[in-house]
């Protein structure tokens, strides 16, 4: 059974920073999600197994930054310049397939879910 255990969420005021982390029992292909009241879940970051590849969703293009440790099996998500629009539910995803996933369905296991609340 695979397990993603998500941390680092919190309450911060626009343009501080955070960082999340996942932890995986494994080696895959990981992305990160989030869902904000009343809305569908969203692609956020996505990285491959071997770190070479990475993407982002427009809307936080050059502000946040995904990475991993592969030693650790853990997945980051740099977020800076944090506005209240990031606020929602982030969630770590894993795929059995080394590449990028960039919707939902190609994610084989999810973490928990951590809370990011921005104030104006």
């Amino acid at each position: 059974q695979v397990q993603l255990v998500e941390s680092g969420g919190g309450l911060v005021q626009a343009g501080a920073s955070l960082r999340l982390s996942c932890a995986a029992s494994g080696r895959y292909a990981m992305g990160w999600f989030r869902q904000a009241p009343g809305k569908e879940r969203e692609f956020v970051a996505a990285i491959s197994r071997d770190r070479i590849a990475t993407y982002y969703a427009d809307s936080v293009k050059g502000r946040f930054t995904i990475s991993r440790d592969n030693a650790k099996n853990t997945t980051y998500l740099q977020m800076n310049s944090l506005k209240p629009e990031d606020t929602a539910v982030y969630y770590c995803g894993a795929r059995r397939s080394s590449t990028l996933g960039f919707v939902e369905y190609e994610y084989d296991y999810w973490g928990q879910g951590t809370q990011i609340t921005v104030s104006a």
